[in-house]
């Protein structure tokens, strides 16, 4: 059995146990798959990502959630490079070799992560506003009077999610989603989950407040979910949200309902990039077996 160094970063944020936890492994080059897959069941966070040499890259990394391998995800990249920031990483631009091709990563010198996303697609969908109401445990009219403008549409900057605006905040706080009802509804339209958001938002700073609830993926909401920002700030340029004057920055605040609040940068220009601080809350070793081995890990 080998011992490997494993973290856990909070990503999209700087205060420690908030925003949405990551598990990283900075050495995963010795790693089979199915010793990846049995660590991250062992971490029990949405994802953990798994760091490891490429040949057409700076770096390979590979995601797994406690169940299965995923090709992409965005606060276990933040958390990663949040990680290797802390570690000497020196400010600038580096390239990550995924699952779906390579992205470009840059990093600021206050820690600041950004990842550019993959080129936007949005369609509108015709799901009724009274099917989406319900899957959601919200009232329908709370959705159309959000609509007027911006429709219910499916958005991707690399996932896609079906993004819906909502009036108030209240709204969003008062919805008690049918779990089943929203992965029927996410298999119709062939998103990974919903994103459901309001202006309405609790900093003055801050564009807007959203909730992302995903169970067809198995997050019946995620804290803070850097590919659906990044949807959502495709999705607002292509319905002129704001009048074609898109801020510069978009400023997402999520988590604060599942007690885990942060916050997700978000540019919209000729790419679209996804941007988050991260901060280690453990680091540790973890004994891994063979692969041929049945015993449990042991933390």
């Amino acid at each position: 059995m080998q011992t490997i160094r494993i973290l856990q970063v909070d990503a999209f944020t700087d205060e420690p146990m908030a925003g949405n936890p990551a598990g990283v492994v900075p050495d995963a080059g010795g790693l089979s798959a199915d010793q990846m897959q049995r660590i991250a069941a062992e971490m029990a966070v949405s994802e953990t990502a798994f760091l490891r040499s490429s040949d057409t890259a700076d770096r390979r990394v590979r995601y797994f959630t406690p169940t299965q391998e995923v090709d992409l995800c965005g606060h276990a990249t933040i958390g990663s490079f949040a990680h290797l920031h802390d570690e000497g990483l020196e400010a600038g631009t580096t390239t990550l070799e995924t699952n779906v091709g390579t992205l470009e990563i840059d990093v600021d010198e206050d820690g600041t992560v950004w990842i550019t996303q993959d080129a936007p697609q949005v369609r509108e969908v015709d799901v009724g506003y009274d099917r989406v109401a319900e899957a959601l445990g919200v009232e329908s009219a709370a959705l159309e009077g959000a609509s007027a403008d911006i429709p219910l549409a499916v958005s991707s900057t690399g996932l896609p999610f079906l993004i819906v605006p909502i009036t108030y905040l209240s709204d969003l706080g008062d919805a008690r989603p049918d779990m089943r009802a929203i992965e029927e509804l996410t298999d119709e339209v062939d998103a990974a989950g919903v994103y459901l958001f309001t202006f309405d938002a609790l900093d003055r700073e801050s564009t807007l407040h959203g909730r992302m609830f995903a169970p067809g993926a198995g997050v019946p909401e995620d804290p803070v979910t850097g590919t659906a920002s990044g949807a959502v700030g495709a999705y607002l340029d292509r319905f002129g949200a704001f009048d074609d004057d898109l801020p510069d920055e978009l400023r997402l605040e999520q988590g604060h309902y599942v007690d885990r609040p942060g916050l997700v940068r978000v540019r919209v220009g000729e790419d679209v990039r996804v941007g988050g601080r991260g901060v280690t809350v453990l680091d540790g070793s973890l004994t891994v077996p063979e692969d041929d081995d049945d015993e449990i890990l042991e933390a």
